[in-house]
């Protein structure tokens, strides 16, 4: 049996080290992201701006989040460069006439049209961190943030959110999304570790139990796409299937990802109740295993494939950075909380997968997308847009997994 390296196991002191110095790699990578007006330039592959490109809300916000972060972290400049994140989204990125916040901006200034559920989750995940940073304008972006979702986002009676509204917000589009919900239950979380208020983390559960439903009736399998009625959709794009935000199948990445939140929300909600805990986790579990064995080295290399069909079988076979990063994250978890070595080894085989094919070693961050042969493509996703997913994965495998990053990175709460 061949011998792991202590750099990829976790708990040792080699990974550690490891993960800190790509903390401080992925940090330094994104330094020249804001734009004068302080939204976020698209980055390429050796972090130099691609200022052809729009400039969008999300990937604003994921910087305001990671900057923040690096304020508790001491990275020199991070102050400066969460003010001007914030200072995008409450400036060029904002809309004051209609509420809410552009898609984004395009090169020339020009409005990026319509209203994304999922753009304006991570402007709340982006304000309670700056909340927790102490920057300016942060408090008012966050109240200003959390009453415009719950007026034209949130659904109190069907316990979910809408997806798309024009940029006006008079016509909501029919489609309905689970990737835009599962960022809201992240956002929802942030939302009241930071301000104390529960409803977001009830409303948190309520989107969960919503899914596990889902998913419990479909071997585990989350569907992505949903009528307005909320009816699957099971061959949304079934003839487009790479679709940059609306692939056909499942995406094995988002059932890892919800295997997380799910079991912060759990650790957090029942923290005297190991048995309703419990209940919950052994679904995380469950999500998190069904796509291991359906997309990690499902087709010869090593490797999470982007898609599978609803029998499990890779549709899209390339690697996106982002699905090893949640992979990262959820084995961690699952490990501390559930002790399970099983959880440890996959760890340590993400690690050593991420360190010998996904780590750009002369620029720095990590390679966005790469094809079944693990060679650095970018049809979806390519240059390296923004560091959240992959920061995120340099700490979340040390911090106690009941509390939202940025809180937990500030109070210094590591296992």
């Amino acid at each position: 049996m061949r011998e792991v390296n202590q750099k990829y196991q976790i708990d040792t002191t080699e990974n550690r080290e490891f993960l800190a110095g790509l903390t401080e790699n992925l940090l330094s990578f994104a330094h020249q992201f804001p734009a004068p007006g302080g939204s976020s330039y698209y980055l390429g592959e050796d972090g130099t701006p691609w200022k052809e490109r729009n400039r969008e809300t999300w990937i604003t916000s994921r910087m305001a989040h990671a900057y923040s972060i690096g304020t508790f972290l001491g990275h020199k400049g991070s102050e400066e460069l969460a003010d001007a994140a914030i200072k995008g989204l409450r400036g060029e990125l904002h809309d004051t006439q209609n509420g809410g916040w552009y898609a984004g901006v395009t090169a020339d200034g020009a409005i990026v049209p319509n209203k994304q559920c999922y753009a304006h989750a991570f402007v709340i995940l982006a304000a309670s961190s700056g909340v927790l940073a102490g920057r300016k304008g942060a408090k008012e972006l966050l109240e200003e943030a959390l009453e415009l979702y719950d007026l034209r986002f949130w659904n109190e009676e069907e316990g979910l959110s809408c997806d798309t509204w024009n940029t006006e917000f008079t016509v909501l589009d029919d489609y309905r999304g689970l990737n835009a919900n599962m960022h809201t239950v992240e956002a929802f979380l942030a939302a009241a570790d930071v301000t104390g208020e529960e409803k977001y983390r009830v409303r948190a559960g309520r989107i969960i139990d919503r899914v596990l439903v889902w998913a419990s009736d479909n071997h585990w399998r989350i569907p992505e796409h949903f009528t307005k009625e909320w009816i699957a959709d099971l061959d949304c794009n079934k003839d487009q299937p790479a679709d940059q935000f609306k692939p056909y199948g499942a995406t094995p990445g988002h059932g890892i990802e919800w295997a997380r939140l799910i079991t912060q929300w759990a650790l957090s909600t029942y923290k005297e109740d190991k048995e309703k805990a419990g209940k919950y986790i052994e679904a995380a579990e469950n999500l998190f295993n069904r796509a291991i064995e359906d997309a990690w080295n499902a087709d010869g290399a090593p490797g999470i494939v982007y898609t599978t069909d609803w029998e499990g079988k890779p549709v899209v076979h390339d690697r996106m950075h982002w699905t090893l990063a949640e992979a990262i994250n959820t084995s961690a978890v699952l490990y501390h909380v559930t002790k399970k070595e099983k959880y440890a080894k996959d760890y340590a085989e993400f690690m050593e997968y991420l360190d010998e094919k996904v780590l750009d070693h002369v620029n720095g961050s990590w390679f966005h997308q790469m094809n079944e042969k693990n060679e650095v493509i970018g049809t979806v996703w390519p240059g390296k847009s923004d560091i959240y997913h992959a920061l995120q994965a340099t700490l979340i495998p040390y911090y106690t997994p009941e509390v939202s990053i940025a809180l937990s990175v500030k109070d210094g709460l590591k296992i």
